[in-house]
């Protein structure tokens, strides 16, 4: 017997059917990619890391350029010697620090819990970095990222990225020429931790002032420039405590 594929209730059937296939299909591809996925979330976070304390694979004044996959683990055990959580005014020591999700630690903090604050020490050529993650609110959605500060409270690499910011705009957080201009400052203003501000106008377009606690923002893109601001701030005023242990003055 024919079907008459002209019924609604054909249509119903059959949209039906397929909803049920492509979501078993894309649920059965969901459970058997999800070790790849975190795996791949495992590395970036390592590389990312890496990248804000100057270990990566940059040349000259070009694009971003990351430790490679195949190489990261190895050279995130050899560069990160410590990594902290700090909970209050207790310290531990854990090698999966670097996994702890900060927006849900955001959301405990909210709930009255105690937040988990993971801090990375790192030692290159005889120097210690020591690296905080961020994360905050962009024009359109999430920012986060990584600043390296040494024992002066002296910023020496930072590394940022978004969830969707405006590309040509908000999205040049993570370009070189952004991210280059913050080495060198200096997240204190006497002995008050400011951050860094993306200040527009601040009349220093080369960024040779590191004295100031800024960098000059990016054309268009004042409120993702905002969110950076305030991330760093608010980032670095939940470290103040233990950042003065171990600041030299």
């Amino acid at each position: 017997m024919a079907v008459n594929t002209d019924k609604n209730s054909y249509t119903v059937i059959f949209a039906a059917v397929m909803v049920v296939i492509v979501g078993t299909v894309l649920a059965f591809l969901a459970s058997s990619l999800s070790d790849k996925i975190e795996e791949n979330e495992r590395l970036e976070k390592q590389q990312n890391i890496l990248y804000a304390m100057g270990v990566n694979e940059n040349e000259g004044e070009g694009s971003v350029s990351f430790i490679p996959t195949d190489k990261v683990a190895g050279e995130f055990t050899k560069y990160i010697k410590e990594q902290l959580i700090i909970e209050g005014d207790k310290i531990t020591k854990d090698d999966q620090a670097y996994l702890i999700d900060l927006k849900r630690q955001a959301t405990a903090a909210k709930n009255g819990d105690v937040r988990k604050l993971p801090l990375f020490i790192g030692d290159k050529d005889g120097s210690k970095f020591y690296i905080i993650p961020m994360r905050g609110k962009g024009l359109w959605d999430a920012i986060w990222g990584f600043v390296a500060l040494n024992e002066q409270m002296v910023v020496q690499g930072v590394y940022f990225d978004h969830a969707g910011e405006t590309p040509g705009l908000g999205a040049n957080i993570k370009q070189r020429y952004f991210m280059d201009d913050f080495a060198g400052e200096s997240i204190l203003a006497g002995a008050q931790y400011l951050g860094i501000a993306v200040a527009k106008g601040n009349n220093d377009p080369l960024n040779k002032i590191k004295d100031d606690n800024e960098v000059d923002a990016l054309a268009g893109a004042t409120i993702t420039g905002n969110g950076v601001s305030d991330m760093i701030r608010e980032s670095v005023n939940l470290y103040k405590d233990y950042l003065e242990t171990i600041r030299v003055k």
